[in-house]
């Protein structure tokens, strides 16, 4: 019994609270807020659109990436680097080096030691 009355009296103190709420809020005066909030969030929202638009057509061209080309080879051949040729004929390699017999005995061994590491761990 002393239990719902515990309850009745928290109920009734929400209450209260929250007409103390309702009072000290101009439902009027907020929604009018809300409402400009949200044109200006649009117009915000527009205007970001159309500068990402202008900006991408200001840097999306293949014009730009000739002109950005030539003034790097403009610098790099003042200061004295000619990469235009020098890249032709150099031995890349299409594939790892091949693993050496003292690096395979030394994976396997590091291989063969997980086990343990791994035993060693979980008792932690």
């Amino acid at each position: 019994m002393s239990s719902q009355v515990a309850a009745a009296t928290a109920v009734g103190n929400v209450t209260s609270a929250m007409s103390a709420a309702n009072s000290a809020v101009n439902i009027q005066k907020m929604t009018k807020e809300m409402t400009e909030f949200m044109k200006q969030n649009e117009t915000m929202d527009l205007k970001e659109e159309l500068f990402n638009d202008a900006l991408a057509d200001a840097f999306d061209g293949e014009d730009v990436e000739e002109e950005v080309d030539a003034v790097t080879d403009q610098v790099l051949a003042e200061l004295g680097l000619e990469l235009a040729g020098q890249m032709e004929g150099i031995n890349v390699p299409s594939k790892a080096p091949p693993v050496t017999e003292e690096a395979a005995v030394e994976d396997d061994a590091l291989t063969s030691q997980i086990p343990d590491l791994q035993s060693r761990l979980d008792a932690l």
